[in-house]
């Protein structure tokens, strides 16, 4: 009888990627995927462990699952990905209904596991050596992803994918659980990554991501020649039908002057680069081993600014870091009035277990701080991307619809008129009154109105101009 196969992903886009890669291997073995846990033979929750809110989401959700559970002893579930690997024998005590837990480097093991399961063989737990298990070499081949298989029935749109060149991470900030759930970073073959581009265009898509913990810091070396990110993402612009390149997510050390040429004189990559601040203070950057300086980040950022003029850049903000003083917060706020990113993503501070921060600094900022302090960076971002965004009114830009808006999600199915949604180059959503056929095309789009994360436009119309025969 064909299995069926339920999966709830929570997390960054590393997480959505695996998840694709699960499901092409289980379907490959007969599982059929249900859109439902109540349909489910299997059920599996792709988890992750930056944040504390992350996880205990996925407790709440196998909560809710205990009951159905009870009611169909043949269920079988499973806790994959991130804190999987970082919890462990935990999540069996936690949640004693969980039939399998499966770290990230493993997931190419979860058919086998759940024919075990299946055959009565108990509790299966597949995860990687921990990073002083074993020599590095070890180590980092237990944390290597399975050749790629691709679903793309999987992704948010079958037009875009993600595609990882990098696993792992060797930067060690003291907040972050990464480099232990994830291993030791290593560039995957671009050889390998280039072949994989080649099948995303065979399917359809015509805009890939590039996913790394630190993606500009990619190299790959072998019979002693070294191929950095410059060098792949030249590699990969020659691919036939793939005609946008994004990559996230940056570090700021690894953001160099060759790189950012590339991005401007080769017309397929996009010019929007996410390179995560986390705060504007040098101590509290010290504290949480970034390994850089505002003014490194500055020199950085006018790099950008002189190379690439018309480029978007995005960051990532931790409030009530510990340690973190009002004058520190205002430092962040500074930092965000002079970039003026077009957006960042703000994070309240939690502490993780098994990171530096969580064994060697206090969390001494009062929840209620961290709230605040978090709303204000939000308020004052929201204001400069409104600003930065009402630039673009008049303006034509190109986007690559990607299907109806959230708006439109309610509408008439069956009405050819309906609100789309798509993004520029930039990274910018734009919505505009369509027809769902326009999903998948490359429109011009001119700008009429602006909100802080969305441009609101019209298709621009073509003039047509008789001709005599």
């Amino acid at each position: 009888m064909t299995q069926r196969v339920y999966i709830k992903t929570v997390g960054c886009q590393m997480n959505v990627l695996d998840s694709e890669m699960v499901i092409a291997d289980l379907k490959r073995h007969g599982y059929t995927v249900v859109d439902r846990h109540e349909d489910a033979d299997c059920v599996l929750y792709n988890t992750c462990s930056v944040r504390e809110h992350a996880e205990e989401k996925v407790y709440s959700a196998l909560g809710k699952i205990r009951e159905s559970k009870k009611d169909h002893p043949d269920k079988l579930i499973g806790v994959m990905g991130c804190m999987a690997q970082k919890d462990q024998e935990i999540i069996f005590k936690r949640a004693p209904y969980v039939d399998m837990v499966v770290g990230p480097g493993q997931l190419h093991t979860i058919p086998d596991l759940l024919t075990k399961l299946r055959n009565g063989e108990g509790r299966q737990m597949a995860i990687s050596l921990g990073r002083k298990d074993d020599k590095q070499a070890v180590v980092a081949r237990s944390h290597e992803t399975f050749d790629p298989l691709r679903d793309p029935t999987m992704r948010p749109t079958p037009f875009q994918a993600y595609l990882r060149i990098q696993i792992g991470c060797d930067k060690f900030c003291t907040y972050c659980v990464v480099p232990n759930t994830r291993g030791p970073e290593q560039g995957r073959p671009p050889q390998q990554i280039v072949s994989e581009a080649r099948v995303l265009a065979e399917q359809g898509c015509r805009e890939i991501t590039l996913l790394g913990q630190t993606v500009n810091s990619y190299k790959f070396s072998a019979d002693g020649e070294t191929t950095d990110m410059t060098s792949l993402l030249e590699m990969l612009h020659e691919v036939d039908g793939i005609e946008r390149i994004k990559f996230v997510t940056n570090y700021p050390k690894d953001m160099t002057e060759r790189l950012l040429v590339a991005v401007r004189d080769l017309p397929k990559v996009s010019p929007y680069l996410h390179v995560p601040a986390q705060s504007g203070s040098d101590d509290v950057l010290k504290r949480m081993k970034r390994g850089y300086t505002i003014a490194a980040y500055m020199e950085m950022f006018e790099r950008i600014e002189r190379i690439l003029p018309e480029a978007a850049v995005s960051s990532d903000f931790i409030v009530g870091f510990c340690g973190e003083t009002d004058e520190d917060f205002e430092k962040s706020v500074a930092l965000v009035e002079r970039c003026r990113f077009k957006n960042s993503f703000i994070f309240q501070y939690s502490v993780r277990p098994g990171t530096k921060a969580a064994e060697r600094l206090e969390d001494d900022v009062p929840r209620e701080v961290k709230a605040e302090r978090n709303h204000r960076l939000l308020e004052v971002q929201n204001r400069i991307a409104k600003e930065e965004n009402a630039k673009m009114i008049g303006r034509e830009v190109q986007v690559l619809v990607e299907g109806p808006s959230k708006k439109a999600a309610d509408a008439d199915a069956d009405s050819p008129a309906v609100q789309m949604t798509g993004r520029t180059p930039c990274d910018r959503i734009v919505v505009f009154d369509g027809n769902r056929r326009q999903a998948g095309q490359l429109l011009d789009i001119h700008v009429d109105d602006v909100s802080s994360h969305t441009l609101i436009g019209r298709v621009k119309t073509v003039d047509v101009v008789s001709i005599g025969l």
